[in-house]
């Protein structure tokens, strides 16, 4: 009995924290701080402007709301109408017509656009007199605001305008068109616009790609006698692949997302018949045509069409390039 209550040897407490531990918390701690005041106001905004209308936009979806609808109109069950809103739109050949046109300006720019910029940035990564000044005018145009842009080529492209007084002039008169307002041209005048506006980027794109593919290779292939455009064949262009994709990737999701070039230079009958676009639609449907709830479906649509066309041209052609650009110590 004595030898159960005699006492064990004193536990003592482990020595504290080290001066060098609690300085190398207080700095951790700094740092989450300091990264958390940089990204808060960005976090905000992103919060604010695109989470936030997303699943305000979801949610007007299942109703059938009047053009000057409050928060009452939300509680009140006649106005649910579930999937209804996303079915009228499937099923409604004007807005198939626009889905089949962003697709089509999808497809084309890949085709058409991205040839011709990768061609122009070749040539003018050589040696070339005034090289820089032809950089410069080919960049113009991109940085004019859409709507400057799309009103200018409005009033070029008129019947009477500069562009058919031009084929008259030449002695192409048979040439001559209405060329916004032709059903069967109108969308690819719209193309010409599109690509004569934003080629400047690609090519300005391809030329900061170009600077990173070594002078050498190139170099060494001509001593082994290969001509220039087998040099670009086979080794520019090969090495340019990341720039080409990333390029790829923002054309594809431009062209889903157009709105602005074809809301200012198209009008809206032409709209309707032959240039609309998934933006275009949602637009006139969902505020000038008094209906938020219908105009929320089409934004969601097409929300999921370029999230899902993203995700999988990620998984498809940007997996190897972002896996390359991962650090050994990330998973």
């Amino acid at each position: 009995m004595t030898a159960l209550l005699t006492p064990g040897p004193a536990v003592t407490a482990g020595p504290g924290p080290t001066p060098a531990a609690r300085e190398t918390r207080r700095r951790e701690g700094r740092k989450r701080v300091e990264i958390l005041l940089f990204v808060a106001p960005a976090l905000v905004l992103f919060l604010g402007f695109v989470i936030v209308p997303v699943i305000l936009a979801a949610v007007y979806s299942f109703y059938n709301l009047p053009a000057a609808f409050q928060w009452d109109d939300l509680a009140d069950p006649e106005r649910f109408v579930g999937f209804d809103n996303y079915v009228r739109a499937l099923t409604t050949p004007e807005f198939l017509r626009a889905i089949g046109n962003n697709f089509f300006i999808v497809v084309m720019s890949l085709l058409i656009q991205g040839p011709i910029a990768i061609g122009v940035a070749l040539l003018l990564n050589r040696p070339l007199r005034g090289r820089g000044a032809l950089r410069l005018l080919i960049f113009v145009p991109y940085v004019l605001a859409e709507v400057i842009a799309g009103l200018s080529w409005k009033l070029l492209l008129q019947p009477n305008g500069a562009v058919n007084a031009m084929l008259e002039a030449v002695g192409l008169g048979a040439l001559t068109r209405n060329w916004l307002a032709d059903p069967d041209i109108a969308l690819w005048t719209i193309f010409f616009i599109l690509t004569w506006k934003y080629i400047g980027f690609a090519i300005l794109l391809f030329l900061a790609g170009l600077q990173g593919v070594p002078d050498e290779l190139g170099e060494a292939a001509q001593l082994d006698g290969a001509s220039w455009w087998q040099i670009q064949r086979h080794i520019t262009i090969p090495l340019l692949g990341p720039t080409i994709r990333i390029w790829a990737f923002l054309s594809i999701i431009g062209s889903l997302q157009v709105f602005d070039m074809v809301w200012v230079t198209v009008a809206p009958t032409v709209r309707g018949m032959a240039t609309e676009t998934m933006a275009t639609y949602m637009v006139q449907q969902g505020q000038f045509a008094g209906q938020p709830g219908y105009g929320s479906a089409i934004a969601v649509i097409l929300f999921l069409i370029s999230l899902v066309v993203a995700l999988v041209y990620q998984r498809l052609a940007l997996r190897r390039d972002l896996r390359g650009a991962l650090t050994s110590g990330v998973r």
